[in-house]
């Protein structure tokens, strides 16, 4: 009889801790999902990819790179674009494959980022709070897509 309600005494302060601990959290769930998209997904050489994402509602910034953005002249194989997000963690940013881009599958990285400055030694902080990556296939460039 003993074990009985010692069970049920149990079952209810565990439900009742419960019940707080979701109180305690009002946000939506999806405030604190991390998503990332690429379109078009298999682009031509010197064409326009659109990058949409969606990042931790404590995150100020986006870093996107990838190899599939290096610029006419650059040394550097790897290329980072920065992408502003809205309040909610939201945030979009057309992005230019180049002529020069060798053809074949890349991968697109995404960063979520925490920015703080300090005002007084103008040092900045930056927190990595989330990652995701999106497959890219860049096709040779033909001049009759314009056609």
């Amino acid at each position: 009889m003993r074990s009985i309600t010692g069970i049920a005494a149990v079952a209810v302060l565990a439900t009742t801790a419960g019940a707080g601990v979701a109180r305690a959290d009002t946000s939506p769930p999806w405030r604190k999902l991390t998503s990332f998209w690429v379109t078009p997904e298999a682009p031509h050489q010197n064409d326009v990819i659109r990058v949409l994402l969606h990042c931790p509602v404590e995150a100020n910034h986006a870093i996107v790179g990838s190899t599939a953005f290096t610029l006419k002249g650059s040394w550097r194989l790897y290329r980072e674009v920065g992408v502003g997000l809205s309040d909610r963690g939201f945030g979009r940013r057309g992005v230019i494959i180049s002529r020069y881009a060798p053809p074949g599958d890349h991968e697109v990285h995404m960063k979520c980022v925490k920015v703080t400055i300090d005002k007084a030694s103008g040092f900045r902080k930056v927190k990595v709070l989330s990652r995701r990556w999106a497959p890219l296939l860049v096709r040779e460039f033909r001049i009759r897509q314009y056609f």
